[in-house]
């Protein structure tokens, strides 16, 4: 026989469980409200414990990117054509950057000149990682006398000063964004190379790559499989560091000329142009130049951050 309902098992006709919603267990036992994560809290928690140097170098690296993909949601200005009655005006409201000698607006060249300037230093970037991490995992993987061969001959890379080395490769290419932006990276191949073979020795002496050779494992599914994947981490470090570098070296060669050619709205062209305006027109060098040191900083500051998780 079933006793009646109790008042804590009623309350307005209506089951206590459903009277106390608000106490309602979840699938897991716990109360409805604990059962579900609170991502929000997470995701606040994550931005907070990130650094807030970090944060700014993401900022300022995303937004040199948008300038370079969508220039035109950054200005309306033609970053060739110019406007004399406007020249040299210095920066305000409708000049953020002032204008140049011809009346053309430096905001609008610095925003239209990021694409050839984060390109070069891409390209840059990808012949020293390419060529480096090759000439190094092959030096590390193969040993013997061929690592000796390989690695004498980078060592004679870094004996050459990195501007001259650069001017040495453009004089036999000639001037050009894409040919500037292939010497710096010859530049770099050296340490790609070393840091990629220092890598490759290190992992390769690992016990989980030494059962895969006596387990029977080939020579090249060995190093694609578990060296590689396992020795790359540094290396994708000092290609954000090297990111940073190439613009700072490519934006040094469009300053002497061998970069792109007028009136490309090239960063090292830009601070070119406004040379001979320093005394009186200051802003046509210092805040171009100012644009490629916190571009070079915050890619030094993200590479750090890499080379720490990768440690």
């Amino acid at each position: 026989m079933t006793g009646a309902p109790s008042p804590a098992e009623e309350s307005n006709g209506r089951p206590a469980a459903v009277a106390n919603g608000s106490q309602a267990a979840g699938v897991d036992g716990r109360p409805a409200e604990a059962a579900r994560p609170g991502r929000g809290r997470m995701g606040r928690a994550w931005l907070g414990r990130m650094p807030v140097g970090l944060v700014l170098a993401w900022l300022v690296v995303a937004l040199v990117l948008l300038w370079a993909a969508v220039p035109g949601l950054f200005t309306a200005y033609d970053p060739i054509a110019g406007v004399p009655a406007d020249k040299l005006r210095p920066p305000g409201a409708d000049h953020l950057f002032g204008t140049d000698a011809v009346g053309r607006d430096v905001f609008a060249r610095v925003v239209h000149g990021s694409v050839h300037s984060l390109s070069g230093a891409l390209v840059a970037v990808g012949v020293g990682l390419l060529l480096g991490t090759l000439l190094g995992t092959l030096a590390g993987a193969a040993g013997g006398v061929a690592d000796a061969a390989v690695m004498r001959v980078v060592d004679v890379l870094p004996s050459v000063p990195g501007l001259l080395l650069a001017l040495t490769v453009i004089i036999l290419l000639g001037p050009g964004t894409v040919n500037v932006a292939i010497a710096v990276g010859i530049g770099s191949v050296a340490a790609f190379a070393r840091l990629a073979r220092a890598e490759v020795v290190r992992v390769r002496r690992t016990d989980y790559v030494e059962a895969a050779f006596g387990s029977g494992g080939r020579f090249p599914a060995v190093l694609w499989r578990h060296v590689l994947p396992n020795s790359l981490g540094p290396v994708i470090a000092l290609a954000a560091l090297q990111f940073g570098a190439a613009i700072l070296a490519i934006s040094t060669l469009g300053f002497l000329g061998y970069g792109a050619e007028p009136p490309t709205p090239e960063w090292g062209l830009l601070i070119a142009e406004g040379r001979n305006y320093l005394a009186t027109s200051w802003w046509l060098t210092t805040l171009p130049g100012a644009v490629v040191v916190a571009v070079v900083l915050a890619a030094g500051r993200i590479s750090r951050s890499i080379g720490r998780e990768h440690a």
